[in-house]
Parts: structure tokens; C-alpha cells; sequence
């Protein structure tokens, strides 16, 4: 079961009282990621966003398109909140690895309270809907691809394009575990051993 953290909505007032189609999806999007696609409700969403019913059929059409937008704002707001890292030229390639996992770490955990983004996209990974491969190909395979680079560099291009493929699996499924398994991590470890080195740059040291 994966660790999924609910927290009780307010009103959408964020995304601004002149831009109703924002608040639709920050509010659908919090809905989906506590309640899941089926539970979650056009009402319960209208109401959050302070929005007419109507509103979704307008902006979006139906509900299973306001899912799939949803993800996509769910992806995009996440990767504004938490971007790739930028390196200058030289960078020797363990730096840029260690970036990247930390990074990738701070992106997937979203430390104590994971913010709806997270939840959203962790719900759509370990239950897949027709969202799952916009997703993948436009939020999952393009940091895949960056990973893959790195550790091609790492290695000096020495290892098959499969070889690097099957250890950047590997790195993301390490990081991945902190998130998804995140609850029986919690059970295996001490306390005070989560609280003083489950963070985004002890995490990275040590996959890395």
C-alpha cells in the first residue's frame, strides 16, 4: 500500500478568482489524489473550485478528460515547484548524478506533507489510467532520458544503451521505494533514523 499522506481541502483560491479553468484543476486535482478517479465527484470538485457544475463541461468536456488535464497540471505545477537541475560545462558526471537523485528524491517525496502533485501522480503510476502515458511520455521519459545520460557519461559510453537503461531503473526504483513503500519504511527503520537521514541529500549520497 503506498504512503499517501490526505489532508482536508479549502476553497481554490490560489489559481486566482479571474481564472475559474485553474482552480477546476487544482481542485479536481486534490480531489482525484485523495478519492481516486471513480470516487472523486464533478460536484465535490465544483464546490472546491467555487465554480458552476457546467463549468467542467465547458472548460473540459467530461470528467475523464478533467482526469487526464489534471495529471498533466499535477506534473507541470510539480516540475515548476522542483526543477531539473542545471549544470555548467565540466561538471564532472558523479556531481550531476547526485544532483539528479536528490532532486528526483525532493520531486517524489515531498517531505511530510506531499503536496497533492505527488499524491496525484503517485495514485496514476501505481494505478495506471489513459493519463499514465501522457505522463510518462511527457513528465517521466524526458527525466528518464536526462538519468540515462548521466550515467552513459559516468561510464564513459562504455555499457550498452540497455545496460544504462537497466541501471537507471534501478536508481529510480531506489527512489521510488521511500515513496511508495513509504509507511513500511517507517516500520523497519528506527525514528530518529527517518527523522536525521531520510532527507533529499543523505538519501542521494547514499544511492549515488
Amino acid at each position: 500500500m503506498a504512503s499517501i499522506s490526505i489532508q482536508k481541502a479549502g476553497p481554490i483560491e490560489s489559481e486566482g478568482q479571474d481564472d475559474p479553468r485553474g482552480r477546476i484543476l487544482s481542485a479536481a486535482g486534490q480531489e482525484f489524489a485523495e478519492k481516486g478517479f471513480e470516487a472523486a465527484t464533478i460536484r465535490d470538485i465544483c464546490t472546491l473550485a467555487t465554480v458552476n457544475v457546467a463549468a467542467v463541461n465547458y472548460y473540459f468536456g467530461d470528467k475523464h478528460r478533467l482526469y487526464i488535464e489534471s495529471v498533466r497540471h499535477a506534473h507541470e505545477e510539480r516540475s515548476q515547484q522542483v526543477p531539473l537541475p542545471e549544470w555548467v560545462d565540466g561538471t564532472q558526471p558523479v556531481k550531476k548524478l547526485r544532483d539528479f537523485v536528490g532532486n528526483m528524491l525532493q520531486r517524489m517525496l515531498g517531505f511530510d506533507h506531499p503536496p497533492w502533485q505527488v499524491r496525484l501522480m503517485l495514485r496514476e503510476i501505481l494505478h495506471p489510467t489513459d493519463a499514465c502515458r501522457e505522463l510518462v511520455e511527457d513528465y517521466i521519459r524526458p527525466h528518464f532520458t536526462v538519468l540515462c545520460s548521466i550515467l552513459d557519461e559516468l561510464t564513459d559510453g562504455e555499457m550498452s544503451p540497455a545496460e544504462v537503461r537497466r541501471i537507471g531503473l534501478s536508481v529510480v526504483g531506489q527512489c521510488f521505494l521511500y515513496r511508495a513503500a513509504g509507511d513500511v519504511v517507517g516500520m523497519l527503520i528506527p525514528l530518529n533514523e527517518k527523522k536525521n537521514l531520510h532527507n533529499p541529500l543523505d538519501l542521494a549520497d547514499y544511492i549515488t
